[in-house]
């Protein structure tokens, strides 16, 4: 089970598990839930998935990790998928408005916070000290660009950051490669890097925490497994996986 590494190869392979009959088969012997999940779900959803398929004999997950905007798009453009995990309720209402999902639940939340080198070797200690400082943030339509707005108003700041990156995985990319002093991420995703980046808590998240909303599709290929997970994701076992991820119970 692994995350598909572009967008372009996910939706070609999507395709082609449509062109084998829309069944799911995975090699003809089993079947594939196929998940959509934002990008700061990888770590976790990663461990779900393989917990999920050890209770579901010849069940295999398949995600598709990605920002949650692109994510609703190729949702609401056909893209076969069974689930859908989005970062943020807009994105989900985007697939709900459209008929492809419904029901949606809320199963996480999470917040922001600063990331820096280890070490925090600029002594970074509140939203105010990136003043004067590069850093990297998501882009605005993605949830977690969205947050990082949201917390520097709160903070009455005038906070540029100089690149928006596609999703959060990228945003801290560019820190771990040493091309920002730091970036807004989201906690859980500060967590999975602990061993290359220090986060730093301020107070001005509270006012950007995002809702984790989750749904089978409507047109799910599977959608009674589809529902199974969506269950799943809800009970104590993947709970317990999300909250020592650094995510927050809804």
């Amino acid at each position: 089970m692994r995350a598909k590494p572009t967008l372009a190869a996910a939706v070609l392979a999507l395709a082609s598990l449509t062109a084998c009959g829309g069944t799911g088969a995975a090699g003809g012997d089993g079947t594939t839930l196929t998940v959509f999940a934002a990008a700061s779900l990888t770590e976790a959803f990663t461990e779900i998935g393989d917990r999920f398929e050890a209770e579901h004999d010849g069940v295999r997950v398949e995600f598709n990790f990605a920002g949650s905007s692109d994510l609703a798009a190729q949702i609401t453009e056909g893209a076969p998928a069974d689930v859908f995990a989005a970062a943020d309720a807009e994105n989900m209402e985007k697939a709900v408005e459209a008929g492809a999902a419904a029901d949606p639940r809320t199963f996480a939340l999470n917040q922001l916070v600063i990331a820096v080198p280890e070490g925090n070797p600029d002594d970074v200690a509140a939203l105010a000290d990136l003043a004067g400082r590069t850093f990297a943030a998501c882009a605005a339509e993605i949830p977690c660009g969205a947050a990082a707005q949201a917390a520097v108003d709160a903070a009455g700041l005038d906070l540029v950051p100089v690149t928006y990156e596609a999703d959060v995985k990228a945003t801290l990319q560019k820190l771990v490669l040493g091309e920002v002093d730091a970036a807004l991420v989201y906690r859980t995703d500060a967590i999975a890097a602990d061993t290359e980046v220090d986060a730093v808590e301020f107070p001005e998240s509270a006012a950007a925490v995002n809702t984790y909303p989750i749904a089978a599709l409507e047109d799910a290929p599977n959608a009674g497994l589809a529902a199974d997970f969506t269950d799943f994701v809800l009970a104590d076992d993947a709970q317990a996986v999300l909250e020592t991820a650094g995510f927050q119970q809804p």
